[in-house]
């Protein structure tokens, strides 16, 4: 390309720069693609994970609510409980645990 007069040489490196530039933003629109996938599947997984598990509302009048993992009724992102833990609670002779009407935890907990 160095043999071309600098007129042809700044045509083709322009093209060049031009191609490039597309590239670049195809590889980057890709990229935010990818990463918009990654972000609903990894927010799918959270909510599998929290639908498989409950939520345990602290006791308001003495009364405790269960929910279901991904309740919105009681907004605690945190305290989830596993299959064996709610049993456990539910056995506490100590805590009077109502099921929330909303999410209905309890057919969740059979089997």
């Amino acid at each position: 390309m160095s043999d071309l007069p600098p007129s042809e040489r700044l045509a083709k490196l322009r093209a060049l720069e031009e191609w490039l530039d597309w590239q670049l933003n195809a590889t980057r629109a890709k990229i935010r693609t990818v990463e918009a996938d990654l972000e609903r599947t990894r927010a799918q997984e959270r909510r599998a994970w929290q639908e498989a598990r409950w939520k345990l509302e602290p006791a308001r009048d003495r009364r405790s609510v269960l929910h279901r993992g991904g309740c919105g009724i009681w907004k605690g992102e945190h305290g989830y409980l596993d299959r064996a833990e709610v049993a456990e609670a539910l056995a506490d002779e100590t805590l009077v645990v109502e099921m929330c009407g909303v999410c209905n935890p309890g057919p969740g907990l059979e089997g």
